[in-house]
């Protein structure tokens, strides 16, 4: 039988000390874990830290652009090195790809990827997955190693998406671990901390994020650290960590490429109103429209966001974003017909 796909994703927090530095001890202990896991899954390592790992090599670093293209350029070969230095011992042979958003907007080139990976697959190999900083443009760069991830894990039919940090989970309130959670709504939102690690992208709201889209998409998620003893082999169990439930949702592939690999276009906010229209399978008319964010022609895709900004679905424009500012607050025009909307 076809083995289930597992994407891990691991933060710069995750695989660097306090200097910066790939912690070489998490590297073995993810090569110990994902050795007991490979004879069960094809697996998808995507792992952040090039850039932690490059940047002692420039002496007036500031974090601009052009550094940071520079500091992924010299760290990639160097984290994949020690990668495949600790993975060597069990037998594992590794093989870098360095993606770009387009490789997912791009159907075909998707689908290249994706036949590129299955051959790796079939012959014991790993994928370790990274951004191409140094050829990515502004506008089409991921907006971290989390979306890279969960797009590949959507796009490939993961059955699990596990996202290594520097914390143990979700946290409440009180600092506590939320060990579950069944749907990622406002309220879930609302418990990540705002801030990130000095040598990363993302954040706890870009891993829940992440983990509502994959969620809707029938993929279950998991947050965890791998600080935690067998923190990999546990989280894979549901005992550590938090675990993000897997919607039991139908969709289409056409849908599922509109809500991850499609490139963005411009991002509406809708009142209330338009979302209950949303829930009931209705289109978007343009007088449930708040604010226009971003512009877009027809048949491109955009965001629609709630009043308190969170992503509730994306939709493919019946109209340009011209057109419908100048036509703001009308009853009867169709922004997007329900068909071409994808809740989240």
């Amino acid at each position: 039988m076809k083995k289930p796909i597992l994407v891990v994703k691991f933060g710069s927090a995750a695989v660097t000390d306090q200097q910066g530095e790939v912690d070489e001890r998490v590297i073995l202990e993810i090569a110990r874990q994902v050795s007991k896991l490979q004879e069960k899954y094809n697996i998808v390592l995507v792992s952040s830290g090039a850039v932690a790992a490059g940047k002692r090599f420039l002496p007036h670093y500031r974090g601009s652009l052009s550094e940071r293209k520079a500091a992924a350029a010299i760290g990639n070969p160097r984290l994949l090195q020690t990668y495949a230095t600790y993975f060597k011992p069990f037998k594992i042979a590794l093989a870098q790809s360095l993606c770009e958003r387009q490789h997912f907007a791009n159907r075909d080139q998707f689908l290249q990827l994706k036949s590129t990976y299955e051959t790796l697959w079939r012959n014991q190999i790993i994928p370790i997955a990274n951004e191409n900083d140094v050829v990515s443009s502004q506008e089409l760069k991921f907006s971290d190693n989390d979306e890279l991830a969960t797009l590949i894990a959507v796009g490939f039919g993961a059955e699990k998406l596990l996202f290594s940090t520097s914390v143990p989970g979700v946290l409440d309130a009180a600092g506590e671990v939320v060990t579950e959670i069944a749907q990622i709504d406002s309220s879930v939102l609302g418990l990540a901390r705002k801030d990130k690690s000095s040598v990363g992208l993302g954040g706890m709201t870009s891993k829940l994020n992440f983990a509502r889209l994959a969620s809707q998409m029938g993929i279950e998620s998991v947050i965890f650290s791998m600080k935690t003893e067998d923190g990999l082999l546990k989280a894979m169990q549901g005992e550590t960590g938090t675990v993000c439930r897997a919607q039991g949702k139908r969709i289409s592939s056409r849908h599922k490429w509109m809500a991850s690999g499609s490139l963005i276009s411009g991002k509406l906010k809708v009142d209330a109103g338009a979302i209950e229209a949303l829930k009931a399978r209705k289109s978007l008319l343009a007088v449930g429209v708040q604010e226009i964010i971003g512009d877009f022609v027809a048949g491109e895709i955009f965001q629609l966001v709630d009043e308190q900004q969170v992503v509730y679905a994306v939709a493919k424009a019946r109209i340009d974003s011209t057109e419908l500012r100048a036509h703001a607050g009308q009853k009867n025009l169709e922004v997007a017909h329900a068909d071409d909307i994808v809740l989240l």
